[in-house]
């Protein structure tokens, strides 16, 4: 599961648009413009990333968690970890997210 979750990740910053960090993406959630938000569960402290799931579920957007916030990040193309991703627009990845 967690490899279509980076694949999509991948294929959202080539041919869609993402929001990186998770006050990026608390922001984008608050307008709620994400199609899907993913968040590692390997973040210290947890405390950091505890209300994207319930702000999530106020919105109505899908939120999924993965475990590892480097290969997040690299997913995303980034040289370091990320806390939280959201994917504004899926680009080619429309197919993966309709999935999860």
């Amino acid at each position: 599961m967690s490899e279509k979750i980076y694949e999509a990740v991948e294929l959202a910053t080539k041919t869609g648009k993402i929001k990186k960090g998770c006050n990026e993406v608390t922001k984008e959630i608050e307008r709620g413009t994400p199609k899907l938000v993913i968040a590692a569960k390997d973040v210290q402290p947890p405390e950091i990333i505890m209300h994207l799931p319930l702000l999530c579920k106020e919105k109505g957007i899908k939120y999924v968690d993965v475990d590892s916030k480097e290969q997040l990040g690299a997913a995303a193309g980034l040289p370091v970890g990320t806390a939280a991703i959201a994917i504004i627009q899926e680009g080619e990845a429309k197919d993966i997210v309709k999935q999860l």
